[in-house]
């Protein structure tokens, strides 16, 4: 039997990144046979539009972010700190509502990061909201490209 497990929306071909692109992994077709997906997008379901201008941290990661310690900013200025909290939670929500265990995430994203973010224009090492709150409930994440 298969397992059930989250995957960023992006990640199995819908058009949610902030481009209106995705990121189809490279594997899916060996993915889809040992798991039965659930694609999330936490930034969506947050209310951002698709495109969207590009965001990044400022003042910390994820973990800075559920403290009040930092924000997530776009290109144009906007704190869209609050929209990426709620899509997160909604997206935990819906990861305890279905039992889930294990979660595939997109690297490099305000939610979804799981090893690397924007700070800024730099690429560094931190971690999405979602995945913060993943690793408050000893949620298992695996990052996408490593599949």
């Amino acid at each position: 039997m298969r397992k059930v497990v989250a995957v960023s929306a992006c990640l199995l071909g819908v058009n949610c990144r902030y481009n209106g692109k995705n990121k189809l992994m490279k594997n899916l077709e060996d993915f889809l046979e040992k798991y039965i997906p659930i694609p999330i997008c936490p930034e969506q379901l947050g209310g951002l539009p698709t495109p969207r201008p590009p965001a990044s941290f400022y003042g910390g990661d994820g973990r800075s972010v559920l403290s009040g310690e930092a924000k997530i900013i776009d290109e144009e200025g906007e704190d869209i700190t609050d929209k990426i909290i709620n899509g997160c939670n909604i997206s935990l929500y819906l990861i305890r509502l279905l039992g889930i265990s294990t979660v595939v995430l997109k690297d490099r994203s305000p939610a979804c990061g799981v090893e690397r973010i924007w700070m800024g224009k730099d690429c560094v090492e931190g971690v999405g909201v979602l995945k913060a709150l993943l690793e408050s409930e000893n949620i298992k994440v695996i990052k996408g490209d490593n599949l």
